[in-house]
């Protein structure tokens, strides 16, 4: 052969390599409303940036008449490219081929850009449609998912991870993006489940559709295993380059600082009403954050989970931060077993890349009730107390109004090494609300009233005389738990002057092989 046949003969394979498992199966990916494999690589990457790994890879299995079918890609395709110029690298299922289903060689091709990842410090991408594991090549296929499990283990808190679910995954599939770092879902055709409808059915009795076993509202709204639900792909595929703006290439580098113009003085006089006079009265919490935050942007993590507290991203004077508030709209900002899974992972996530956390406080306790002890409270409270505790990146916590009992410690306290704590003039800091601190201290007298209107004075009298004492932030500034009382509307200023100060900030944690964190 010629060189030019050479070429034209490598030019006919990279073509046979793009048409995946062929036309008529890319016709059929698009009538269900899904892009190629390809398609969202070219979408999520910056124009002309991929470059791709192991185009002709097969599979190596003659029997069960795989031996007559054999594809380029061998199902999925892997490579780096850029987002905004910062490389990352990415693998992206291709249900075209044997329904994206993994191979031994396709487990390979995933684990080299892992490795890759590692390598150069650099996240990881997975984009995930795929029928599970390839049943001719029986433990083959298993291994190939333990390889990159155990690849998603050694990458977790060294370089970011984040899976797009825009399709099936199921079975040992599932496990990959459960150890990822964020997962995304698309609203239409995505699914997760270990088991899926017929063997549910089989073994349990239970009769249960796709969408209500594992669909994309399952698992961002009761399981939590989703951090975010996209409307269809491309939205999914941009909220991965916006998510990637708040964090570094790995564990070793600081998040990016970009120019920001919103003025770090900007006051906002609404701050100083948003409080209600009624302690009980909601209020929603976003509002806040809106306002303190660089041109009121925040990337909200698990929005449709716990309801009860708020994490997510947002830029202070162009520094990524980490924010964690506790939401009065919603079960009065109580916490309970879900809310303090979902900041406890966010808190560790933002330690471990280095991402300075704001805290925003009004917490009327944790949430009683046998439902809750025996679901394990006590154990996961545990789990947010000891990720803010083992945190060593700068913490700046800000109590706008409750801030009671044992939850009070939990949320970013100056004892669980909080490096700024500021209250507003309305926090409430004590062990317990007026309310039950007069009914535990002068329960008894109170009983002992028999003229209902003088007990009810007595008791108004005894719960203001209780919120004078404590149930102000003074009382805990008086010892230094709270660095300052400030304004609301100045909060911005001082938050952003405080990450300033923080900014060279080492704290260590004892040498150890790991934590044995309260899982």
């Amino acid at each position: 052969m010629t060189i030019e046949d050479n070429i034209q003969n490598l030019l006919s394979k990279r073509e046979e390599a793009k048409l995946g498992g062929g036309l008529k199966r890319i016709e059929s990916q698009h009538n269900k409303g899904k892009l190629t494999a390809r398609e969202r690589i070219d979408f999520l990457l910056d124009e002309g940036s991929f470059e791709e790994f192991d185009m002709f890879v097969t599979h190596q299995t003659n029997e069960f008449g795989l031996e007559n079918q054999k594809y380029l890609t061998d199902g999925v395709i892997t490579g780096h490219g850029t987002i905004d110029g910062r490389i990352v690298y990415v693998f992206s299922q291709d249900f075209t081929v044997f329904g994206g289903s993994l191979s031994q060689t396709y487990a390979q091709k995933i684990c080299k850009v892992m490795d890759q990842a590692m390598k150069v410090g650099a996240p990881v991408i997975g984009i995930n449609d795929s029928g599970g594991a390839r049943i001719q090549e029986g433990v083959k296929s298993l291994a190939g998912y333990a390889e990159i499990f155990q690849r998603n283990i050694m990458a977790s808190g060294v370089i970011p991870q984040i899976s797009a679910i825009f399709g099936p995954c199921a079975g040992g599939a599932v496990y990959s993006p459960a150890l990822t770092d964020f997962v995304m879902m698309s609203k239409e055709n995505s699914y997760m489940f270990v088991t899926g409808p017929k063997v549910a059915k089989k073994v349990t009795g239970e009769d249960i559709s796709t969408e209500d076993l594992g669909g994309p509202d399952v698992h961002a709204k009761k399981s939590g295993v989703a951090h975010f639900i996209a409307e269809d792909e491309e939205e999914g595929m941009l909220l991965i380059r916006k998510l990637l703006t708040f964090v570094p290439q790995n564990n070793l580098e600081d998040p990016i600082i970009t120019e920001c113009t919103d003025p770090i003085d900007r006051k906002d006089d609404l701050l100083n009403d948003i409080i209600p006079n009624n302690p009980n009265q909601p209020y929603n919490v976003r509002d806040i954050i809106y306002s303190i935050v660089d041109y009121s942007e925040f990337l909200e993590v698990q929005r449709h989970y716990a309801q009860n507290i708020v994490t997510g991203f947002s830029k202070m004077n162009g520094m990524p931060v980490g924010i964690v508030a506790n939401q009065p709209n919603y079960l009065a900002g109580v916490l309970d077993i879900n809310a303090s899974r979902k900041a406890a992972r966010f808190v560790r996530f933002c330690d471990a890349f280095n991402i300075p956390i704001i805290t925003l406080v009004d917490v009327p306790g944790f949430l009683p009730g046998s439902a809750q002890e025996t679901g394990g409270i006590i154990i996961h409270g545990a789990k947010l107390l000891f990720a803010y505790g083992e945190a060593t990146v700068p913490k700046v916590t800000i109590t706008l109004r409750k801030s009671y009992g044992g939850a009070h410690d939990v949320m970013g306290s100056k004892q669980l090494r909080g490096d700024i704590n500021y209250a507003w003039p309305s926090a409430e800091i004590a062990v317990m609300g007026p309310e039950g601190a007069v009914e535990v201290l002068e329960g008894r007298k109170i009983a002992g009233i028999e003229d209902p209107e003088e007990r009810q004075a007595y008791t108004k009298q005894k719960e203001e005389e209780y919120r004078k004492r404590f149930a102000n932030p003074y009382d805990a500034a008086s010892y230094g738990y709270i660095d300052d009382v400030i304004e609301p509307r100045n909060t911005r200023f001082r938050v952003i002057r405080a990450l300033r100060t923080l900014a060279s900030k080492k704290d260590t944690n004892p040498p150890k092989k790991h934590s044995n964190i309260p899982l």
